[in-house]
């Protein structure tokens, strides 16, 4: 009995696809690395990054892949993985090409072949349908398929469904009388069907037909479906007045009838474009690395149908994504649209390679547009409404926000998921009306009932000191101080708690993770909160981070400098900093942790701009007459009423101010007094 071997998984199942036999990482310091990108080409082309045990990483294209693939490891790409890649390349192939289009055409090949982790990879759909027809057929007839191929039929779709696909092929087969039994039936029929004696079709298979009148309706039902309907009834209306002159009634008749069924069957269809334009509108809507793309197909102004693509896991930026995303759409799209619409713009890497790629796949210019105003911008903007709309009622955001929380405590090394966490901000101005602000996140989503707001009190200024002080580190002391010292008194607050929480916890007891607006100068601050009041960091009390903002520059570089930096793109990510570890984790942008964090801050920032500007609104219209002993609203009522302004009511003598009702001698003199030392 011949013996079995071990069962062997085929290349294709392996992450990262092919692994070169006998692959050594040639990357294993920064030196090798620096020298390995010192010798790529700087030809156009397409590169492969491979990790320490040879698997495909990314895939990318390039005008100039020296200077494409330098970027990643100079600090000036700031896409959502390139963190990691320094660390964990082990090589890097490239591949030149002839120019950028056959550069797309080649990446968009070797990602489906490799499957890379941080390339964006999109389903193969077998959901397409599409109604095609060969007009150079003897009898055409027509019938719905699933993948084109490049032969002289004529394709029109895609539809979004097999319903809408069906109903618009039985409109066609009950308005033009086409055949509808396939080739072999068509060669082997002894008499007609019931198609034929229902008025649907000619039996061409066993009748007498008239070959011009049949193309005649072939001509007629692709007018139809191009949108081109004001030619189309404008031809049958022709043909059915010629008839009559020729007093062919029956056919007269025949063609009133179905110039009628197709007036009424156009009542149902709006007008959303440009009529004589094809479109495809490009909806887009994310949160974190869950993406939900819409195509609104639209034909000669009409809109024929809607279709979904929902992606998870992609930490890449907008416009890599969407790039990405309609390359692997296109490459297998049924029919072509003369522009394609879209939400945000391309990278010039991209942009241009992708319309010359299309207008080629489709024998005719096919624009790629990002309107602005208009009726094509108000087209994208209702294919981004229809994209978070099916991001809702697809979605499991339950499950979503699990997995958002389960990604910040691997991020950032929680002691346990924070399903409850709080965020701080102060807001002042130069130091006045100091306040600060607290959100709570529940379960990854806002909790506005448990928001709370807090006036800064401070200290008492020492001799010769100004009355207010700009200390963000001491507020944050103070304001940590006051709501870590409540959380141990146990007393529980008179607001009610949030409606989805639906524990029975007191709420004002710790929350699962503090996050602190600032760098590491304000986790140390609520570090030593929680140090002087006792409460544990960790697993036994309280996880805490803090959240420092993106920067343009780099420290040591001159103020000067600092617009050229923005212009040159200099942007370093938004970082998070851990109590005991030096260095601060640089968020990914577009990743999990970077979308829940920086919701949270900006909330925070926020309700805390809300609560100051509430806070200087009422001190603004705090009078001198508001701190004078005696003095109340309908008194100070009174005085305004008589005087017109507190200047009038300053110049006034005694005499004067006891003219005002209810003013006696003592409240007069206290008022004179109060506000002359002013």
């Amino acid at each position: 009995m011949a013996k079995r071997g071990k069962a062997r998984r085929a290349p294709s199942e392996v992450p990262g696809g092919l692994v070169p036999e006998g692959f050594r990482p040639r990357v294993d310091s920064p030196e090798a690395l620096a020298a390995l990108v010192d010798r790529l080409p700087e030809d156009p082309g397409v590169y492969l990054m491979r990790d320490q045990k040879g698997a495909v990483i990314y895939i990318g294209k390039a005008r100039r892949l020296r200077a494409r693939v330098r970027q990643y490891f100079t600090g000036h790409d700031t896409r959502a993985f390139v963190p990691l890649l320094e660390k964990i390349v082990g090589d890097i192939e490239t591949v030149v090409t002839a120019s950028d289009k056959e550069a797309l055409l080649l990446e968009n090949n070797l990602i489906k072949r490799y499957r890379p982790r941080f390339n964006v990879k999109l389903r193969d759909d077998k959901q397409y349908l599409v109604l095609r027809i060969d007009p150079a057929a003897r009898w055409p007839r027509f019938e719905l398929v699933r993948r084109t191929t490049e032969d002289r039929a004529r394709h029109f779709g895609p539809y979004h469904s097999a319903q809408s696909a069906r109903r618009t092929l039985r409109a066609l087969n009950r308005h033009f009388r086409l055949r509808t039994c396939s080739d072999f039936t068509l060669d082997h029929r002894a008499r007609p069907c019931l198609q034929h004696q229902i008025g649907r079709c000619p039996a061409p298979c066993v009748l007498t037909v008239d070959e011009a009148e049949y193309a005649e309706q072939v001509q007629g039902a692709i007018l139809f479906l191009e949108g081109r309907h004001g030619e189309l009834t404008k031809t049958l209306r022709e043909r059915m007045q010629a008839a009559a002159k020729a007093l062919e009634f029956e056919t007269a008749a025949r063609l009133r009838d179905q110039l009628e069924a197709i007036d009424k069957s156009l009542e149902h269809q709006r007008v959303v474009g440009d009529p004589g334009v094809d479109q495809d509108v490009i909806g887009f809507y994310r949160e974190g690395g869950q993406v939900e793309f819409v195509l609104l197909h639209v034909r000669n102004g009409k809109l024929l149908g809607t279709r979904g693509h929902s992606l998870r896991g992609m930490e890449l930026p907008d416009a890599e994504v969407l790039a990405s995303f309609l390359a692997a759409y296109y490459e297998d799209a049924p029919t072509l649209p003369d522009e394609v619409l879209l939400p945000i713009a391309l990278v010039e890497d991209d942009g241009a390679p992708l319309s010359a790629w299309l207008s080629e796949r489709a024998g005719r210019k096919v624009a790629v547009k990002v309107p602005i105003r208009g009726e094509r911008a108000r087209l994208v903007r209702l294919a981004r409404r229809n994209a978070a709309s099916n991001f809702v009622t697809r979605r499991s955001q339950h499950q979503d926000h699990e997995a958002a929380l389960a990604r910040v405590q691997q991020r950032f090394k929680l002691s346990k998921s924070p399903r409850i966490i709080e965020c701080y901000d102060i807001s002042h101005i130069q130091g006045s009306d100091p306040v600060a602000s607290m959100v709570v996140f529940v379960d990854g989503a806002p909790a506005p009932r448990r928001y709370r707001s807090f006036k800064i009190k401070g200290k008492a200024p020492a001799a010769g000191e100004p009355d207010r002080h700009n200390d963000d580190f001491a507020s944050m002391y103070e304001v940590l101080t006051r709501r870590l010292r409540r959380a141990l008194e146990g007393g529980k607050d008179e607001a009610p708690r949030d409606d989805e929480d639906d524990d029975d916890r007191d709420p004002w007891a710790l929350p699962d993770l503090l996050v602190i607006d600032g760098g590491k100068g304000q986790l140390h601050r609520a570090l030593a909160a929680m140090q002087d009041l006792g409460v544990p960091l960790g697993a036994a009390g309280v996880d805490v981070i803090s959240l420092a903002k993106e920067r343009w520059i780099e420290p040591g570089k001159e103020a000067a400098e600092k617009e050229t930096a923005k212009k040159e793109g200099e942007l370093r990510p938004e970082r998070v900093f851990l109590p005991g570890v030096k260095d601060p984790i640089r968020m990914r942008p577009g990743s999990s942790e970077h979308f829940i964090l920086t919701r949270l801050r900006d909330e925070a920032h926020r309700f805390a701009i809300t609560f100051h500007r509430k806070r200087r609104g009422k001190r603004a219209l705090h009078s001198a007459l508001d701190d004078i002993k005696g003095v109340g609203p309908s008194l100070k009522k009174a005085l305004l009423a008589h005087f017109g302004t507190v200047a009038a009511i300053r110049a006034a003598d005694l005499a004067a101010l006891q003219e005002v009702p209810g003013v006696g001698a003592k409240v007069a003199a206290r008022i004179h007094a109060a506000l002359v030392d002013q």
